[in-house]
């Protein structure tokens, strides 16, 4: 039996983290021990961890990446916390000698060179290890395995890193994972000398289980009357919230008011965002709804899907969107045509607060516009056979 090992930070809601939930359902029955290793075991998804995967214990000095630095240095972890308080001053220099939109990833990088010497070794071997979440350097440094892989959730020609750096930590790996066409094309421009380790495996979801989680709950606070748009996601940078606040001030001054903008997720910007909505006046427009362990109810009572993102790898929204036959609206970020065909399934517009407010103000008038969008979608596939089929090859070491 082939021994696997997974890799990444906590189970908070996320669509990263309800990824990796899938995958480890889709191998329920798979002739594998399976190992999943979080650095904190937080997180509303903790509960939906499969029986068939052996949770490993928290090492404490692991969890202190998901605590904050004050809560290390109460820990008495003094020098991961000096090394957490390093990289925060270096990123704030980054910020501003090179005008960073997100100096958080050169933060993480930082963080994570100044603290390998002060985490232990993870015990046994496994025949794969897998890192599911970059940074990627716990599995390099600190697990023994036959083979290594790391996946790739983001954009990275759009990620603010030090590539130099990156592309060092990443040839280390037998195999790096895109989850999707575009998203591995997009890492290829940046690392263009790791194309023979790259491979594709989308992420994987299943239309029975939303179908039966939709059903499960009822949608609250989302009664108002009227056109309704659904947008999952964490606050931040990336993700474009603030352009999609700009989008509704913007519809506003035309005059389109007859429609509600429900934002589901958290993160770090929300306060920030919560002021501009305040600022524009448009606390009837836009509803908050929190963190949704189950946003599928939600979903099910849209009229549009809208992802405002500035980059996204594949969003796994967007796929549970369509598997519920929900018109989607995506802007045009790098990736954005491996995630829908513009018109046939999905629409694409300009990334920009104009762009979506176009593409909204479109598909609310046009009827017909939506349901050929969701017509499509009843009629496509969502299987994730090959996928799996792929991820087997992997675990087999015949990529």
């Amino acid at each position: 039996m082939k021994k696997l090992l997974i890799v990444s930070f906590d189970l908070e809601v996320g669509g990263v983290e309800r990824s990796l939930i899938s995958l480890l359902n889709e191998l329920k029955g798979a002739p594998y021990s399976i190992d999943l290793f979080l650095y904190r075991h937080t997180g509303e998804f903790m509960k939906l961890i499969p029986e068939h995967v052996h949770l490993l214990p928290e090492i404490q000095e692991y969890t202190t990446f998901r605590k904050s630095i004050a809560e290390v240095f109460k820990d008495k972890n003094y020098m991961l916390a000096n090394a957490r308080l390093k990289a925060k001053w270096m990123a704030a220099v980054h910020k501003v000698r090179m005008s960073l939109n997100e100096p958080g990833y050169r933060q993480m990088q930082d963080m994570w060179t100044a603290s390998l010497n002060h985490l232990p070794p993870l015990e046994g071997h496994y025949d794969l290890a897998v890192s599911y979440l970059w940074p990627h350097y716990t599995v390099l440094d600190k697990v023994n395995a036959s083979n290594k892989a790391a996946w790739i959730h983001t954009d990275f020609s759009t990620v603010e890193v030090d590539s130099a750096r990156d592309e060092k930590m990443w040839s280390r790996f037998d195999s790096i994972i895109g989850v999707s066409e575009s998203c591995r094309e997009a890492f290829l421009k940046v690392y263009p000398a790791l194309n023979e380790k790259t491979v594709v495996i989308e992420n994987m979801s299943s239309p029975e289980s939303i179908e039966l989680e939709a059903a499960r709950e009822t949608a609250v606070n989302m009664d108002k009357e009227g056109f309704k748009i659904v947008t999952i996601a964490r606050f931040s940078y990336a993700k474009g919230i603030d352009l999609a606040i700009e989008a509704v001030h913007i519809l506003r001054t035309r005059g389109v008011s007859d429609f509600t903008w429900y934002m589901i997720g958290y993160g770090g910007d929300e306060p920030k965002l919560k002021e501009l909505v305040k600022q524009y006046g448009l606390e009837d427009r836009i509803i908050f709804l929190g963190k949704k362990i189950n946003p599928f109810p939600y979903l099910k009572l849209a009229d549009l899907y809208v992802q405002p993102s500035r980059y996204e790898a594949k969003a796994v929204t967007v796929t549970e969107a369509q598997i519920m036959n929900l018109p989607v609206l995506i802007t045009n970020y790098p990736t954005a045509s491996s995630q829908v065909e513009h018109g046939r399934n999905g629409y694409i517009t300009d990334l920009s607060p104009e762009g979506i407010a176009d593409g909204i103000a479109h598909l609310k008038q046009d009827d017909q516009a939506r349901e050929t969008l969701r017509q499509a979608c009843t009629i496509s596939s969502f299987s994730s056979k090959k996928d799996l089929d792929t991820f087997h090859s992997l675990v087999r070491g015949q990529l």
